[in-house]
């Protein structure tokens, strides 16, 4: 299993790993394009995947001009495995390599990535979007996480 930067070829099987999550799901495929992921990976920031003998079992990607964090996927049969922590700290040190800003993100309330986002240190600071839960990671917080001071 390796971590490597997302390019565009990897569109495909990104919309494969994103269509089959059971939670967070897209009520409409259609709602998340090629085209958008071709955006963000190539001009507002920059992406990663797991994969696991040439295909893609999860993916993350962050949004530096909307200062988000636009997706972190893992495909339900690789769940547990770690790789969404793997994915989330490699785009976080690469996120804030880049900027200093304090980013955000939004997730659907009572489900295993609200969990995984509280556990890493993520903050709520509300509600987003359509009843989403509204999360924020600043510079400090996540170096003070990385070097263990809490």
């Amino acid at each position: 299993m390796i971590i490597r930067e997302a390019n565009i070829n990897d569109i495909k099987q990104i919309q494969v790993v994103r269509n089959a999550v059971k939670e967070n799901a897209l009520s409409d495929p259609a709602l998340v394009t090629d085209d958008d992921c071709r955006l963000f990976l190539t001009e507002r920031g920059k992406g990663w995947v797991c994969e696991k003998d040439h295909q893609i079992i999860g993916f993350s990607i962050a949004d530096l001009e909307d200062h988000n964090i636009w997706a972190l996927f893992v495909h339900p049969d690789f769940d547990k495995q770690g790789i969404g922590r793997q994915l989330h700290d490699v785009m976080l040190n690469w996120y804030f390599s880049q900027t200093k800003a304090t980013v955000w993100l939004g997730t659907a309330p009572g489900t295993r990535a609200e969990t995984f986002y509280r556990k890493t240190g993520w903050k709520e600071t509300g509600m987003h979007g359509k009843g989403e839960v509204k999360f924020e990671m600043t510079y400090d917080d996540w170096n003070n996480r990385k070097t263990g001071i809490q």
